[in-house]
């Protein structure tokens, strides 16, 4: 039998498969793609908590239906989204490397003159689905300050592990790191 974790968020109730990460570790599969009932309520929690921003930015993939939700739900008509490869239509592009738990191998994050120019001197909100390790969030962020933006806050719709614990990030709700036998990791 498949093992899963109940979480709940945004109102919500979802059960989540346990995958395996490596021998000793386990995570929950949390994927708002294909859910617009999640990805809709998740919007609107996290606009009732989000900072003043002048823009919204996400990593591709997963955050990309999360923020555009935002974006809708807020009236705005743009958003930004820092690209796993750069494409024909990019013009003086801008690069950053990430690392994260989900892909185990470093990747590269893209963004091009046009976002350079829409984050220069203005208040930009990081959004993810999950901030884990933080390392996408730091990519992100790396991308904005050579932009010239000022990051206005860092928001995702679970902390797992460790995240829970910073101080610098703002979630609905907690997801924890599973043992090989379906517990959660307890620290």
């Amino acid at each position: 039998m498949d093992q899963v974790y109940e979480l709940k968020v945004a109102g919500l109730i979802r059960q989540l498969p346990l995958c395996k990460v490596s021998d000793e570790l386990y995570i929950g599969a949390f994927v708002i793609f294909g859910d617009v009932e999640l990805t809709v309520h998740s919007a609107q929690e996290l606009l009732k908590i989000a900072p003043e921003h002048d823009i919204m930015i996400t990593a591709e993939s997963k955050g990309i239906p999360l923020v555009y939700e935002m974006a809708r739900q807020s009236g705005e008509n743009k958003y930004l989204i820092a690209r796993k490869a750069p494409k024909l239509y990019m013009k003086n592009v801008v690069s950053t490397e990430v690392t994260s738990i989900t892909t185990a191998k470093k990747q590269m994050l893209y963004i091009d003159s046009d976002d350079v120019a829409l984050m220069k001197g203005k208040r930009v909100l990081i959004i993810d689905d999950v901030i884990s390790t933080g390392e996408s969030l730091r990519a992100v962020e790396k991308l904005v300050k050579q932009s010239g933006g000022t990051v206005a806050g860092r928001m995702a719709i679970l902390a797992e592990g460790d995240a829970k614990y910073r101080d610098d990030i703002q979630y609905l709700a907690y997801l924890p790191l599973f043992n090989p036998d379906g517990t959660p990791k307890e620290h």
